[in-house]
């Protein structure tokens, strides 16, 4: 076996960085800790203080106003299988990390594709540092989420932050480049300064591709939940890791059965959200009138005139 050319040691280096950064900066982790556990005990409490069963009927108007009769009936019957199996408090745990982890990898995610989108340097900056964010192994981020902040629900709450940010940045920079120059220009010629055109213009047009880019980073969010697990998050991560390691199938079935339905409740819902919504009938049923369809019609060029021979 033929020996290497040469040998470079980068654990060693980024080992000393997270221990100097865990000495002198100790106190600052303390306060996101302690900022990040209050956050999620507030969702906490807000979904289980109230009956199972009210917060079911909330989700399940949630679902008839983004996806009708058909979606609010699976729902329905979703969370009360939930709570048939007894993990609606794992199921509510998760939820509130999720919900927690995905509105903070927004703040921070949209910002920086604003910047991206407006500037080509930040852009050219930002872009390969995606690419190495969305190909780095999930299990890479627990390492330095679980230095700095321990065992517990700190790290996974972090954890997943900064695995479901990419989604964010990549799709606002994404909807505000689509964004039609001829109506940017038009904007300037108006006048519009460039925060004006952005939050006037741009940001209103690139709305569906950012609201679904919200929706990429909740189901990535969902989907670090389950693996954060394992470092002692709480939530359904914690059933299904008990259900591995004890080689149980049926809590393990159980517990991803619940993940399932936390998935397709959020992503239909945040789906819903992404799409136009498309113009809706009469609420009395009736058709639209003649004179709207000619309305709504394009009106076509007439014909040219045939010169009449002398």
């Amino acid at each position: 076996m033929s020996s290497p050319l040469f040998t470079v040691d980068l654990g060693t280096p980024v080992s000393s960085a997270v221990d100097w950064l865990t000495q002198h900066l100790g106190g600052v982790f303390d306060a996101i800790s302690s900022v990040m556990t209050e956050l999620v005990n507030a969702v906490l409490f807000v979904l289980t203080a109230p009956h199972p069963l009210v917060v079911t009927a909330v989700f399940t108007a949630l679902a008839f106003l983004a996806r009708k009769w058909g979606f609010a009936a699976f729902t329905a019957v979703a969370f009360l299988l939930i709570q048939g199996m007894g993990l609606w408090t794992e199921a509510m745990q998760s939820l509130a990390v999720v919900l927690v982890a995905s509105v903070l990898a927004v703040a921070i995610g949209v910002p920086i594709g604003v910047r991206a989108a407006r500037d080509q340097l930040a852009s050219a900056v930002v872009r390969p540092v995606l690419d190495f964010m969305q190909t780095l192994p999930v299990f890479v981020y627990l390492i330095p989420a679980v230095s700095f902040f321990g065992i517990g629900l700190v790290p996974g709450v972090v954890a997943t932050t900064v695995f479901a940010v990419p989604p964010a940045v990549r799709l606002t920079e994404l909807g505000i480049r689509q964004v039609d120059k001829e109506v940017v220009e038009a904007a300037h010629a108006f006048g519009a300064k460039p925060r004006q055109i952005l939050r006037e213009v741009q940001l209103p047009l690139a709305l569906p591709s950012i609201m679904a880019g919200v929706n990429q980073v909740i189901m990535l969010a969902l989907s670090m939940v389950v693996i954060a697990g394992m470092v002692g998050a709480a939530g359904l991560g914690t059933v299904v890791v008990r259900g591995i390691s004890q080689l149980d199938v049926g809590v393990g079935f159980q517990g991803g059965l619940a993940v399932v339905f936390l998935a397709i409740f959020l992503d239909r819902v945040t789906g819903a959200l992404a799409t136009p919504k498309r113009r809706r009938r009469r609420k009395n049923g009736t058709r639209p009138t003649p004179a709207a369809d000619t309305a709504s019609a394009p009106v076509a060029a007439p014909e040219p005139a045939v010169a009449a021979s002398a």
